[in-house]
């Protein structure tokens, strides 16, 4: 072989070399398995005249389980990578998703990214843009303000956001700037199937010719971080459309602050809610609250209380039942968790809550949460422990 040839060949080699050493792809997972025991729970979710606003509770009573969707953190597995393009400039995307540790079947409706799937850009000093399946930037900005941090058992992320706070078809953009992030994002169709019990239009997909605003969603959120002070806002809004062509309006907006002292981190929170069909007509308006510490009592050893209260003013289960003023839910909740390792923990979570089932599960967030109370009760209990692996 001639000293060119093989000059060429090795360059060849070298710049290969180069580039593989500029891309990566991680593979990463969450296993999290808890045995749970609630008490007052019915059998089946509750049966909602649209006419009357009535709520017929099924029988039920106490429950064992192991729970599919974890305690701390919903099990999943998921794919990231990211490669150097040159000039400060990286292409990136993520593949997440979500399953039960206790039979191995997908979340999300059985989809097989359905806690994330999208690709996009990041330029140095600019920020991040991306496009596909994602959270909200409501999501996003709370996260760090929730006294569990979303655990998944017990804290109402759902009241608190919505069902829409992840979503199809988004394009978003992240920017942080020091201790700023400011973040904003729009859906051409969000893939929520259905506002409470009541399925969407197109299965919520949007993206429907001519109709154009049909299961759109769009907001945007900041936050900021300046030694131990951390402050939030954020709005949010979907557009969910029962039959085509009649969109109503899902508003959301919140703030939170917080505040770390040594191992003490305290957070409070505010986020007011309108909810209406398309002829503006209110199916329902609130105001929810939260406050709560996080301890890090040990190196290994953390402790999380939180309290979260909802002021429903105006709540109709549909559009032909009269509105109502139901008793404000309110609930108690606190996790106990012991790191193993930095990989594996134990923990034991509890909650109480007033007026409703489990994390607000009622008519107002179409029973979504899956703590349908039995007749006769207005409270509910609720204790797991569990352990968590991440990989």
């Amino acid at each position: 072989m001639s000293k060119t040839k093989i000059a060429l060949t090795a360059l060849c080699t070298v710049s290969a070399a180069t580039a593989q050493a500029q891309s990566s792809v991680t593979l990463y997972g969450v296993l999290d398995t808890p045995i749970e025991y609630v008490n007052h729970m019915a059998s089946s979710p509750p049966t909602v005249n649209a006419v009357t606003g009535a709520v017929t509770q099924q029988p039920g009573g106490n429950r064992f389980s192991i729970v599919s969707g974890g305690a701390m953190a919903g099990p999943r597995w998921g794919l990231r990578g990211v490669e150097d393009l040159g000039n400060g400039l990286q292409a990136l995307f993520t593949l997440e998703s979500g399953f039960g540790v206790d039979n191995g079947v997908s979340q999300q409706g059985g989809r097989l990214f359905g806690r994330a799937a999208y690709v996009g850009f990041k330029k140095t000093g600019f920020g991040t843009l991306t496009f596909g399946r994602q959270y909200t930037p409501m999501f996003d900005v709370f996260a760090n303000f929730g006294p569990l941090t979303y655990a998944n058992l017990y804290e109402p992320s759902v009241a608190q956001l919505g069902p829409a706070f992840r979503e199809d078809n988004m394009l978003k953009y992240v920017g942080v700037f020091g201790g700023l992030t400011a973040e904003a994002h729009w859906s051409f169709g969000t893939g929520v199937g259905a506002i409470a019990s009541t399925p969407l239009a197109g299965g919520g997909g949007g993206e429907v010719p001519g109709h154009f605003r049909d299961n759109t969603g769009y907001g945007a959120g900041v936050s900021y971080f300046s030694g131990p002070f951390g402050v939030t806002v954020a709005y949010d809004q979907w557009n969910p459309a029962v039959t085509t062509g009649n969109a109503g309006k899902a508003k959301k907006a919140g703030a939170a602050i917080s505040y770390t002292l040594g191992p003490t981190k305290l957070m409070a929170g505010y986020r007011w809610g309108d909810t209406k069909n398309s002829a503006d007509t209110t199916l329902v308006r609130d105001d929810y609250y939260w406050v709560g510490a996080s301890y890090q009592a040990t190196s290994t050893l953390v402790l999380n209380l939180g309290y979260y209260y909802d002021n429903l003013k105006t709540l109709r289960v549909s559009s032909a039942a009269p509105a109502v003023n139901p008793a404000n839910p309110w609930q108690v909740s606190f996790v106990m968790d012991y790191n193993l390792s930095k990989r594996t923990d134990v923990y034991l979570t509890m909650a109480y809550v007033k007026n409703s089932g489990l994390n607000f599960d009622t008519s107002a967030t179409g029973f979504a949460n899956g703590y349908f109370l039995s007749p006769g009760h207005n409270s509910q209990v609720g204790v797991a422990a569990g352990l968590r692996h991440k990989f």
